[in-house]
């Protein structure tokens, strides 16, 4: 079991501030020799001009802003355009296919269930693995996995990656998450008085929202993350692009993947750096978001073959519990939804 670090006081509840910066200046074009990249000048006016839209709301996706506000982006020959996206993940993935976004950097956990549709969205690279945490409420009795049998997980959304992931591993533990356990969905600042009021047992959800309700909510104990057992080296959080954009400029494409694997890196070394450049985005304090983006494994970023292999394992699990048709075969629809743009 992951057990999240302790966490400083919580300050008094700052302002959201304003994002001002979107980019910073230009560096080599160059760097990540293992990814094959030159080391030739880039010239403002040799950039490309990308729409990547993200969740602002999820420090997890901290390499977007440390890719835009360390000059990475521009390193790699992109002018990149940032765009907060917090609807529904199917307008999402529409919103690619359709081109009026050029690409996304969101959960594989929810991204599976709508491409199983088809969409004009390819898979080609990712960023770290974490960012779903299972906790239990020990006055109840909620310790383990085993605890939960007969008993009520509360959500924020029923279409959660928390939902989706931990149906998975309460399979895989013997535990049906349709007929031996109860979803119900909360406000997600209620998650806590939820539990308090003997409506719910667990909560599955992500952080910061979860470390604020731990804080609040005494006796919450960690039970398991997506980084649990075989989990651990699984990446989560993955970037899809329109297949208009991948058939006309395969190589801006390999630009982009590059970029996110570069600042995936730079946050792993740098995570008090990383917590800084999200911070304009967030509520939390950037002790806060340090403390979280430390849980995460941002030198999870697979590409290539291994992404694909990735992304077969969770269709088998999402196929395990119906989230994907019975009728899918795993094996092709990870070949129907990735593409390799480094090979």
């Amino acid at each position: 079991m992951r057990t999240l670090p302790p966490f400083p006081a919580l300050p008094s509840s700052p302002s959201r501030r304003t994002w001002l910066g979107r980019g910073a200046a230009l560096a080599a074009l160059g760097g990540a020799g293992a990814l094959g990249l030159s080391n030739h000048p880039a010239r403002a006016a040799t950039l490309t001009p990308i729409k990547l839209a993200w969740n602002a709301n999820a420090p997890c996706l901290a390499a977007a802003p440390v890719a835009q506000s360390k000059g990475i982006f521009a390193k790699h020959g992109l002018q990149v355009e940032l765009i907060n996206f917090s609807g529904s993940t199917d307008q999402l993935l529409e919103v690619i296919a359709t081109s009026k976004a050029d690409a996304a950097l969101g959960m594989i956990h929810r991204w599976i269930k709508p491409l199983e549709s088809g969409l004009d969205v390819k898979l080609v690279g990712s960023s770290h693995g974490g960012c779903s945490r299972l906790v239990g409420y020990e006055k109840a009795g909620i310790t383990s996995l085993a605890s939960l049998k007969g008993k009520t997980i509360a959500v924020s959304d029923l279409n959660a990656p928390g939902k989706n992931f931990f149906s998975v591993l309460l399979k895989k533990n013997g535990i049906d998450p349709e007929k031996d356990v109860q979803w119900r969905q909360f406000p997600a600042d209620m998650l806590g008085l939820a539990v308090e009021k003997g409506e719910a047992h667990a909560i599955a959800d992500g952080d910061p929202n979860l470390v604020f309700i731990q804080r609040k909510t005494a006796g919450l104990v960690d039970i398991a993350t997506n980084l649990s057992g075989e989990y651990a080296a699984k990446t989560c959080c993955v970037v899809g692009v329109g297949g208009k954009l991948l058939r006309q400029n395969k190589p801006v494409v390999a630009q982009l993947v590059r970029a996110i694997v570069e600042a995936s890196d730079y946050v792993a070394d740098n995570p008090g750096e990383a917590a800084r450049a999200f911070a304009p985005y967030s509520k939390a304090s950037e002790a806060d978001l340090r403390a979280v983006l430390g849980t995460l494994t941002h030198r999870s970023h697979p590409v290539g073959h291994n992404l694909r292999q990735e992304i077969e394992f969770y269709a088998r699990d999402f196929k395990l519990v119906g989230v994907l048709k019975p009728s899918t075969d795993p094996a092709k629809y990870a070949n129907h939804v990735f593409a390799d743009v480094l090979g």
